[in-house]
């Protein structure tokens, strides 16, 4: 949880705003309670008077308002008021603290005014004139007030506001004032206020949506960029950490929970506690006695989301591992699809994915109907509470202390508090998996490269890069393994001379070049590139120098120039030179489009050969200092391949090249031959060189060779001839294979 509202520091300014916006929409949200209850008790109820402090009075009402008053509430009455032309008094007080302390001074002197002269069958002048003859004095007044207020009992407050409006509204009749007209007025004007507000509430709202979405869908592109970057960083060591199918999943549905959980989490979760709180204020300001009800409701909540929580958690947290688990599976039926077929194993892996999937549809299963039970028990216990406050209340009503509009507020104010611990309930049902989803992204953010670049790299020469390769003293072992998978390996490779290596299966072959591009870093000794430790140079110069083909051909989806463009500082002449170089320019011009014909997705819609072609014709189009070749001419037919290596020679006379090979027959004229085995060098030197001296050289040509090609291109007698003087039965494809590559290189192909 934490880690997302670090995500949302990026955008303080954004977050503030949307902020600032619920708190409007709050304030117009528990403001529309409080009309609908003056609507209610004053505008029905009371004819539209709001306050029992007339907005006009005659004299004489005025005059016998003041017998019930001492001096001092007098003269704040006097001062309150001013006379208009026609004889009669304007109440003058605007300010809202002013005007409720005049109706407080006013509503009792008031109702008891009004109570007298009920019981006395007296009008306004009546009494005046009693007054004015001494037949009664203020003394005397204020005593039959006093008695009046007595005879109220603890109906006071209610039954002062109610008489209190009475005597206004009989004032307002005797100044022949239109009463159903002046309702009205107060009708439409509450009305309006209302409208504005809901108006507010909602542009309030969208404003929310409209930037809490474009927060989440920014801060997702932030994160899908973080995390691809970091991706893209990573040494082999770091991607064997995280499978392919988990990085898929942290890339696209881990993220999409981030941000999901991120628009609610500024719609709803900073909303519910702005309304929750707002609302337990005014609910505390109607005074209506019931407040324990909410105490009850929030405390039933609190006990439900507990037990739900308990339950589903556990669960929540297994559902990630379960999505990567599917989509692992997924991924290796679809990419390894061919070989299912060609094995039959189409039924067993349905129901390896049937597995997979049941396993996660059985957990999402288990949350769903758990968590479906949350929003009856919540409707069922809001409906409690409802049935609560209208009990209660009614009797409150009943009673006299206690308006229908204040009840009526008091359910709306609670069913928002009730509202704001659903919605944060909803959400901390989210939240978990949520968590989840944002400490697996920053599992991946946070990793620390192995492959780093030095502080200050030794990225310029006077002389310039020559492309001299060195091997000193290098071991190297994988994360985890028990012993090094190459080790004490020591040779140059000159700029201008083919290094070939070759050697068994597991030998080392391909991770011995893996090591050049800093792939994977030594565990001891040190490569050199001109003298330099290439862990003094900056990945991106390293990488620049080489001229890397994999030992599968990688394309990527695009155009056939895209693709031979890849370093994307190669022109259109250089582009086409390493084509004719690569052998792919006859297959590229008889394609419609030529260059810019589509190249579909790992390159499907091109064959074998063509993709190892192209990858090569990406490699020399570099123009590099340094070409690595991982067995790359394996899938070339013969003459292809003789072809190739002939126009290659031509182009690489001044760099460095280094081939990983299975075949003898395409290095027979290499300048430097590494023999490998167990991950050490039991062989160094040219073809006929180690023909003499390495038997486990001399094991790999006899197995590939035929008798002739061994005395042709070695000197050294065939040492697999039958005694009749004939090959071995059972002679290789691979020794008629070299036999004809050889016969091509006697002919002057190969230099």
């Amino acid at each position: 949880m934490g880690k997302i509202f670090s995500y949302l520091g990026r955008y303080k300014a954004s977050v503030l705003c949307i902020i600032l916006l619920l708190i409007a929409q709050a304030y117009c949200d528990l403001s529309l309670p409080q009309y609908m209850s003056d609507i209610v008790d004053v505008g029905i109820q009371q004819g539209g008077i709001a306050h029992v402090s007339p907005d006009e009075m005659r004299k004489e009402t005025l005059e016998n308002l003041c017998l019930f008053l001492t001096e001092e509430e007098e003269e704040i009455l006097r001062n309150s008021y001013q006379e208009t032309e026609d004889g009669n008094y304007e109440r003058n007080v605007r300010d809202k603290k002013e005007l409720a302390a005049l109706d407080e001074l006013v509503g009792m002197p008031l109702a008891a005014m009004f109570s007298m002269m009920e019981e006395m069958g007296l009008d306004g002048r009546g009494l005046q004139a009693l007054s004015e003859s001494g037949q009664i004095t203020r003394e005397q007044m204020l005593k039959l007030e006093e008695k009046a207020m007595e005879g109220l009992g603890d109906e006071s407050s209610t039954l002062i506001a109610q008489r209190a409006g009475l005597a206004v509204r009989n004032e307002y009749e005797a100044l022949g004032w239109d009463l159903g007209d002046y309702q009205n007025r107060y009708m439409f004007r509450t009305g309006g206020k209302m409208l504005l507000m809901a108006i507010v509430m909602m542009a309030a709202s969208i404003l929310t949506g409209l930037i809490a979405a474009r927060i989440s869908a920014r801060l997702g592109m932030d994160l899908r960029g973080q995390v691809f970057q970091k991706v893209v960083a990573f040494s082999s060591s770091e991607m064997e950490q995280f499978s392919t199918a988990s990085l898929i999943t942290r890339s696209t549905n881990d993220i999409q929970q981030v941000q999901m959980v991120t628009v609610i989490l500024l719609r709803m979760v900073i909303y519910a506690p702005i309304i929750g709180i707002g609302g337990i204020f005014k609910v505390i300001n109607t005074k209506t006695g019931m407040g324990w009800i909410i105490g009850v409701a929030v405390g039933s909540i609190i006990f439900l989301v507990g037990i739900l929580m308990s339950v589903t958690m556990p669960k929540f947290k297994k559902m990630q591992t379960l999505v990567d688990r599917l989509n692992l599976v997924s991924r290796e039926i679809l990419t390894g699809v061919s070989v299912i077929r060609a094995f039959s194993r189409e039924k067993f892996e349905e129901k390896r994915f049937e597995g997979a999937s049941r396993d996660l549809m059985k957990t999402q299963l288990f949350t769903s109907r758990v968590m479906s039970m949350m929003m009856p028990a919540m409707m069922l216990i809001m409906n409690c509470i409802t049935v609560l406050i209208v009990w209660f209340g009614a009797k409150g009503v009943d009673y006299g202390n206690l308006q229908v509009g204040d009840m009526m507020a008091f359910i709306t104010y609670t069913m928002q508090i009730v509202m704001a611990f659903l919605m944060i309930t909803m959400v901390s049902v989210m939240l978990p998996r949520a968590g989840v989803a944002a400490r697996r992204i920053d599992e991946v953010v946070t990793t620390r490269e192995t492959i780093t670049d030095p502080v200050q790299p030794k990225d310029e020469k006077e002389s310039g890069w020559k492309g001299t390769v060195a091997f000193e003293d290098v071991s190297f072992s994988y994360p985890g393994a028990g012993e090094p998978a190459v080790s004490h390996l020591s040779f140059t490779a000159e700029p201008g001379k083919t290094t070939a290596i070759i050697g068994s299966t597991g030998s080392g072959k391909s991770t011995l070049l893996n090591l050049i591009p800093r792939f994977y870093d030594v565990t001891k000794g040190k490569i050199t590139i001109d003298g330099v430790d290439i862990r003094e140079i900056s990945q991106k110069k390293l990488r620049s120098l080489i001229g890397y083909v994999p030992q599968k051909g990688v394309l990527f989806s695009g155009t056939i120039a895209s693709n031979l463009q890849f370093a994307g500082n190669v022109e259109k002449e250089a582009m086409e030179e390493a084509a004719e170089i690569a052998q792919a320019a006859s297959f590229i011009l008889e394609k419609e489009e030529q260059y810019d014909s589509p190249i579909a997705q790992g390159g499907t819609n091109v064959s074998g050969g063509q993709k190892q072609r192209l990858s090569i014709a990406r490699a020399i189009a570099k123009n590099p200092k340094i070409f690595l070749f991982d067995d790359s001419f394996s899938a070339l037919d013969y003459k292809t391949d003789v072809a190739l290596r002939k126009a290659l020679a031509a182009k690489t006379k001044e760099a460095a090249v280094i081939i990983v090979a299975q075949r003898i027959s395409t290095i027979l004229h290499a300048d430097q031959i590494l023999v490998l085995e167990d991950g050490g060098i039991v062989g160094m030197g040219t073809h006929k060189e180690l023909m003499k001296t390495c038997e486990t050289y001399q094991e790999i040509a006899v197995s590939q060779l035929s008798e002739k090609e061994l005395r042709e291109t070695s000197g050294v007698p065939g040492q697999g001839q039958s005694a009749a003087g004939q090959e071995p039965e059972g002679a290789s494809a691979l020794s008629r294979q070299g036999q004809f590559e050889a016969e091509q290189e006697r002919g002057g192909v190969i230099e």
